[in-house]
């Protein structure tokens, strides 16, 4: 089972290649799951995994973990997070929350390269792979493999693939810098740098596409596309005239939101400064509809 946007979200998509029986729980963008809804999800269909975003990059929503976790395993149900655009910008805590199947990217908050996917498992999702009946469908996604490769199962190390020697160098790298600084700072920075910008956006009469507060990714801020303008000419006079990237909507939210990253060592009051100025530019200068 999971948790996503109409049409959007490659996990679901993935899943059901591979031949599995995937349930999907859908919101209007924007908006998120409480724990009512998602038992009784579990309690109708009863999966052997539940999935969901922690930190939804295409609406901006960052996802409550508080409880879930013990819900899932409530209903004997291994709980999959994706935190690919909130790993090491919002508070997340494995263990704690009871996560079983935790993976990020390289690409984002770490400012690594693309191409290395960090990944973590619980004992109790240890046991389900150790413990399965069927062979996987895919080598490539074969955990027991990828464990031997990595020396996690304590057996003589057998050649998977050739790994990419210079993305692991690099996340290392990134993971040190993270660690330098403190996890918790880094947290407390992207939350700090996030409500300034949306302060600023406000203050330049913008809206914020996530009404509640505190369900606003601090890494990835949407705002809606003010009414009469075309999302495309304002991100490409953002683009043209200030070399600034921010992007329009995805999946779902195309059409709806434009999407502004502020990760990592881009995360800055100064950069926040440099997007308010550039739209509020576009703002004056991109053709408005009278319709």
């Amino acid at each position: 089972m999971s948790t996503s946007y109409p049409q959007y979200g490659s996990f679901p998509k993935n899943s059901e290649q591979a031949g599995a029986d995937v349930k999907r729980l859908v919101k209007v963008p924007g908006q998120y799951f409480s724990l009512n809804e998602i038992e009784q999800a579990l309690s109708e269909h009863r999966p052997v995994l539940f999935f969901i975003t922690h930190g939804e990059s295409s609406t901006g929503v960052v996802h409550p973990m508080d409880g879930l976790g013990d819900l899932c395993h409530k209903y004997n149900c291994l709980l999959l997070v994706d935190t690919v655009a909130s790993l090491g910008g919002a508070p997340i805590y494995m263990d704690k929350q009871g996560i079983d199947i935790l993976y990020s990217g390289s690409q984002k908050v770490l400012n690594a390269p693309p191409g290395t996917a960090p990944i973590s498992f619980s004992d109790r999702a240890r046991q389900k792979i150790a413990s399965r009946k069927t062979k996987p469908v895919s080598f490539h996604l074969d955990i027991g493999w990828l464990s031997n490769y990595w020396g996690c199962d304590g057996k003589p190390r057998v050649y998977h693939h050739t790994g990419p020697v210079s993305g692991f160098f690099s996340l290392r790298e990134s993971l040190a810098i993270l660690a330098e600084k403190g996890l918790e700072n880094y947290w407390k920075l992207h939350e700090e740098t996030a409500l300034y910008l949306h302060e600023r956006l406000e203050n330049i009469g913008l809206k914020l596409f996530v009404k509640e507060k505190h369900m606003r990714l601090p890494t990835v801020t949407t705002i809606a596309v003010p009414e009469g303008y075309d999302w495309r000419d304002i991100t490409a006079y953002v683009m043209k005239n200030y070399s600034v990237e921010i992007t329009g909507g995805l999946g779902p939210s195309v059409g709806m939101v434009l999407r502004v990253g502020l990760m990592g060592y881009n995360c800055t009051k100064a950069n926040a400064d440099l997007v308010v100025k550039a739209l509020a530019d576009a703002l004056q200068h991109c053709k408005k509809s009278k319709v």
